[in-house]
């Protein structure tokens, strides 16, 4: 008993984040079993994330090229639909992957039980008309194959009450996202910092109400993919969002420059490329998922709200983050708001491959512990772990190099290219530290902490948005920078801090439960040497 509890204690010390970041990192690049599973799911995602804000990038070139007003009065649209959008899609996804990962884990598990019961019926009923041998072992066999069928699912598609549950709201989110950004659109970019006297104000919000038009497919298409990301299908959300973003970069010049539409023509693209992707995700959908749910009861409605109405805290609190940031900088003209847009863009674009790593550990997490493998899943994070790491320095060497000749691509403004050049070290350094706060959403997602993940983030803002306050008044635009630094290194703690306390409870628990049942001196010796181990080492993380 003694030696067991002494193994789970080092095991456990093995399981902390420090730990776990290390561990076995050796095998970061093994292409075993759950390294395969990893990229087949992290690769596509990741492409299919970056393409999203690549085409954005390629908006932002052709508008670049009208002119420096419209640039940035794109620039504060933009942000104002993407942080919008995401008070809706952030949840709707994330819930949506996490449920259906169960869902068709448990699936699965009761359809192997199903299929072994079966066998066993089948064999059993064979057995006894060859004994007894009343009837030909044609017809024996025969029945044998009618009871087999009658176990199965007469429908190939999955019936998934999850993914039923996420259509019904993302399409409802999506209408209500699109009537309050058409009606609203004004005293929101008024809002941001652009009044009724800047130039701004009239691109800016001819582009936020016409683009406002595709919200409901947007919602409706992110539903979708959170569904086939709980499949740990990412392959086909991959192949609708290339179709619908080439659609949009082959109507951007069409609509903006031969059809003279200008920034009105980049929405418009942009709108119908969003209704082409969601109408080849909906197509495929319906061919794996019977969609139409028995009866109102069997949708997950209340168990969506609840842990959505979470995660709806804190993306409250991202999107208060970086929508002030976004505003401090409109505040401070059109050149600052022109290099804040394409710094930003920039810097979502390469953190939001590490994306592909958390989507990844979420979806194989969910299933693991659904499954009740718990060994799956600490292999799971350990190596999402490593490999968001690797990512995020690889990327702030790539960073680096790009945006050294890149940002004459988007303008050719001096005095914007001057204020990009000044982000340059604040959007490559954070890249690693981006990549880890992202995997480590991915893992409390999969693990469905999703009430740690509000509260931690809420607390994050409140630093985060005094520090935007702060930093901006005394620095001005590296300012903001610096602040937005701030903000991801708190997420990549927060992330730290709840692996830590997770396992340091356990151990705890698990040393006072063998200091009762203990007797021997010696061993009680050797746990208050452990304890003593632990508490240094909790005194160190913290």
């Amino acid at each position: 008993m003694t030696l067991d509890a002494v193994s789970w204690l080092w095991k456990s010390i093995g399981k902390m984040p420090l730990f776990l970041l290390f561990k076995d990192t050796r095998n970061v690049f093994r292409s075993d079993d759950i390294g395969k599973e990893i990229m087949q799911i992290a690769l596509p995602t990741a492409l299919a994330l970056a393409t999203d804000p690549i085409a954005s990038i390629i908006d932002t070139i052709f508008i670049g090229r009208i002119g420096a007003v419209e640039l940035a009065a794109v620039g504060v649209s933009i942000a104002v639909f993407n942080q919008v959008s995401k008070i809706a899609i952030i949840p709707l996804v994330s819930v949506t992957t996490s449920f259906v990962a169960e869902e068709d884990a448990n699936e699965r598990l009761s359809m192997e039980a199903d299929d072994s019961e079966v066998l066993k019926k089948g064999y059993a009923v064979d057995l006894e008309m060859e004994m007894k041998e009343l009837i030909p072992q044609v017809e024996s066999s025969c029945k044998s194959s009618t009871l087999t069928k009658s176990y199965r699912r007469t429908d190939d598609r999955r019936h998934i009450p999850s993914a039923s549950s996420a259509l019904v709201v993302g399409s409802l989110l999506g209408l209500i996202q699109a009537l309050f950004l058409i009606f609203s659109a004004k005293p929101i970019l008024n809002y941001m910092g652009v009044d009724s006297n800047s130039p701004m104000l009239k691109p800016a919000q001819q582009y936020l109400t016409l683009r406002s038009l595709g919200a409901p497919a947007v919602l409706l298409s992110l539903a979708m993919q959170g569904v086939f990301r709980g499949f740990k299908d990412t392959k086909t959300p991959l192949y609708a969002t290339m179709v619908g973003d080439a659609a949009n970069i082959i109507l951007d010049p069409i609509f903006m420059f031969i059809l003279r539409m200008g920034v009105s023509g980049a929405a418009l693209a942009h709108v119908i490329s969003q209704y082409l992707i969601s109408l080849i995700l909906l197509w495929r959908l319906l061919k794996e998922v019977d969609l139409l749910a028995p009866s109102i009861n069997d949708l997950q409605f209340g168990r969506f709200l609840s842990n959505g109405f979470m995660l709806l805290v804190r993306v409250i609190a991202v999107t208060c983050c970086v929508t002030l940031a976004a505003s401090l900088a409109a505040r401070q003209g059109s050149t600052a708001m022109a290099a804040f847009q394409v710094c930003l863009q920039i810097w979502l674009a390469t953190s939001l491959l590490a994306d592909g790593l958390a989507v990844a550990g979420q979806a194989i997490l969910a299933g693991a512990f659904a499954k009740k493998d718990y060994n799956k899943a600490a292999t799971t994070a350990s190596r999402v772990l490593q490999l968001g790491l690797v990512l995020g320095l690889s990327l702030s060497v790539i960073v680096v190099g790009v945006l050294q000749f890149a940002p004459r691509i988007f303008t050719q403004d001096i005095n914007v290219l001057q204020l990009i050049g000044l982000s340059i070290p604040f959007v490559a350094v954070t890249q690693p530290i981006n990549a880890l706060a992202f995997v480590f959403d991915g893992i409390n997602y999969g693990a469905s902490d999703f009430a740690y993940s509000a509260y931690s983030m809420v607390l994050v803002a409140l630093v985060s948005i005094t520090c935007l306050f702060i930093q901006s008044s005394s620095h001005g635009f590296i300012g903001i920078w610096i602040a937005l630094s701030i903000y991801m290194s708190l997420r990549a703690l927060a992330g730290f801090w709840r692996n830590y306390m997770q396992v340091l409870r356990r151990i705890q628990l698990n040393l006072t439960f063998t200091l009762i049942t203990l007797q021997d001196r010696d061993w009680y010796r050797t746990m208050e040497i452990s304890q003593g181990i632990i508490a240094a080492y909790g005194m160190f993380c913290t």
